[in-house]
């Protein structure tokens, strides 16, 4: 149901084939299966998709759709690194569809058996190690795939991806309806589990019987279960009693396959324990593949770029421009005026309903970004004012720290009961100590909670950008503030991810201004407990008894002590950290409203 490629080339559209399903353009098929028909298509957005239309016989097969929107649902749960993200779906259309992400590459079937042989053990490492991963996203959005075979699993050059789930089904279903009512055989005999085969309730465990049936394959190049052509009943008892032929895996991989072929669901590994066996500690897939297979998937890329939309068209302006060009062969001296092509618009309703208007750029989303639709709006503006009042007090505390060490002084007719009691700084009036010290716990109390909300809601709106591959749980954008020695790294850390997920290119956008806030802030926090300290409480009374005999004058004087010289310089870097901070706020609010309207 779900599938993000079904072939290595686009064929053509047929006539039968529509022009678009919803906002997806078509440009051409990649493929035909028993569950329906899938097209190359790009967004509204140019985003390169792959959209699966389903046969309507099985769309009007009873409770199909109402199965299709709760496996759409959960699947679209599942990250989109080692998998083909779902990224859109209606089960209510004439003929239900669903959009993926498109994976450019070929699959593990054609790569193996029609066009470089057995993958080296290098290579079968790195797949074992993105396939556990692949599963394990798939496992945690409560699903099982239960069809993993080698035309489901996409070579890329980052690393292995596995799509389709056609079959999937949530784990906690009740029942065992589903497509298996039918009577009809489910999933790929090769590569079925023996529980599957029988017709069992299946757990995550058949999952990985599947693993290991593929991983026997990519190594030893065919099944590890191997029957006539047409004897589908004597492969399915060769599953489910006969031990599998790993003749041709290296040595090194014939432990973690045999373990994942085991008949018995308990004595299979989980995932893990895979992940922790030293057969899948691959941790970069860089360059993960044999030199050909490499130089293979970089044509397909290239072939990928010559693909046409056919629903664009030249303009006017670029039919003239062509005709230039073609006089300025003829003409000697004359530079050659380049055509230009811009995505045809229907004059019926264009892509946001209105006619003629043409999408907009990624400048014009820039500048949109600028203005007031952004994520988490009302909680950035009130982070904003707080870091401008935050530093607005600690400005004023400075000042006032500077015009005591002018030389104030305060004289007095008699001694003062307690020297600790002198408030009055001279002529400050309501700008005094007391109002300014209850200002900064006011307001740096107020910023801390609109600071919680904001990041919260930053880091939900990053997990839409990448689900599944930030770090940490959600809750930890609030609770890892609270823990000390979190804060030396926690959320820095989701920070980092945050910044990454919302960059709207295709690499990272430089994080200088997240890191310089960064360091600003550790120290903040680092020094906080002397930042917080009165600073009247770090100076010293100077009291001078002069008399005459007949009277006598007290003059109370501030000394400033190292601390207090210390305790200034921190409260400039409050205003320093503020900045940054307002800095970083804008920043990361102008990538993520630029990528939600890209």
């Amino acid at each position: 149901m779900f599938t993000g490629r079904e072939s290595s080339a686009v064929q053509p559209l047929q006539e039968q084939d529509p022009d678009r399903i919803a906002d997806f353009r078509l440009l051409g098929r990649l493929g035909e299966g028993g569950m329906g028909v899938v097209y190359l298509a790009r967004s509204p957005r140019g985003r390169m998709v792959a959209v699966k239309t389903i046969r309507a016989e099985l769309a009007a097969t009873p409770d199909f759709r109402l199965r299709f929107a709760k496996e759409t649902a959960v699947a679209q749960q599942v990250g989109g690194e080692w998998t083909a993200a779902v990224l859109d779906a209606d089960p209510d259309a004439a003929l239900p569809w669903v959009a993926t992400a498109y994976v450019a590459g070929p699959t593990l079937y054609q790569v193996v058996a029609e066009r470089h042989g057995l993958l080296p053990e290098r290579s079968v490492r790195g797949l074992a190690s993105g396939l556990c991963r692949a599963l394990s996203d798939i496992h945690d959005a409560g699903l099982i795939h239960r069809d993993l075979k080698p035309s489901n699993v996409m070579v890329t050059i980052d690393g292995p991806k596995v799509i389709d789930f056609g079959i999937a089904r949530a784990v906690d279903s009740s029942t065992t309806g589903g497509l298996t009512s039918t009577g009809v055989v489910v999933g790929s005999p090769g590569f079925m589990s023996p529980e599957q085969i029988r017709g069992e309730r299946l757990t995550e465990a058949s999952d990985i019987f599947s693993l290991g049936a593929v991983l026997a394959f990519a190594a030893a190049g065919r099944l590890p279960f191997e029957a006539t052509e047409g004897q589908l009943h004597a492969l399915m008892y060769r599953v489910v009693h006969e031990p599998p032929d790993l003749t041709g895996v290296p040595e090194p991989l014939l432990a973690l396959i045999k373990d994942c072929l085991a008949k018995d669901p308990a004595d299979r590994p989980t995932l893990a324990e895979l992940q922790e066996r030293k057969e899948t500690q691959y941790r970069s897939l860089g360059p993960w593949l044999p030199p050909e297979v490499l130089a293979r998937l970089g044509q397909e890329a290239v072939q990928l770029l010559d693909q046409e939309d056919p629903r664009t068209r030249m303009t006017p302006s670029a039919e003239a421009g062509v005709e230039a060009m073609a006089e300025a062969v003829t003409a000697p001296g004359r530079p050659p005026t380049a055509p230009s092509t811009v995505p045809f618009t229907d004059r019926t309703g264009g892509e946001d309903g209105r006619a003629g208007v043409p999408m907009l750029r990624l400048a014009d989303e820039r500048r949109r970004a600028r203005g007031h639709k952004a994520p988490a709006d009302g909680c950035r503006a009130a982070v904003y004012w707080l870091l401008t009042l935050v530093a607005l007090t600690s400005a004023l505390t400075v000042v006032q720290q500077l015009h005591v060490a002018s030389g104030q002084e305060l004289l007095y007719d008699e001694p003062l009961p307690d020297a600790d009691d002198i408030w009055d700084l001279g002529d400050w009036g309501v700008l005094s100590f007391p109002l300014l010290w209850y200002a900064k716990l006011c307001f740096g109390s107020a910023l801390l909670v609109a600071w919680l909300v904001w990041f919260s809601r930053v880091r939900a709106t990053a997990e839409k950008f990448a689900p599944g591959r930030l770090r940490y749980d959600p809750s930890m954008a609030v609770i890892g503030w609270f823990i000390p020695i979190a804060n030396l790294f926690l959320p820095k850390q989701i920070a980092d991810d945050v910044w990454h997920a919302s960059s709207p290119g295709r690499r990272p956008a430089p994080a200088r201004v997240l890191n310089a806030w960064w360091a600003l802030w550790l120290t903040t926090f680092l020094t906080s407990p002397l930042f917080t300290t009165p600073w009247t409480a770090l100076l010293s009374e100077h009291i001078e008894d002069v008399g005459d005999g007949m009277s006598s004058d007290y003059d109370y004087g501030y000394a400033f002590l190292p601390e207090t010289w210390i305790n200034l310089v921190l409260h400039v870097l409050v205003v320093l950290t503020a900045l940054a901070a307002a800095l970083y706020v804008r920043r990361l609010t102008a990538m993520q409203a630029t990528k939600l309207h890209s």
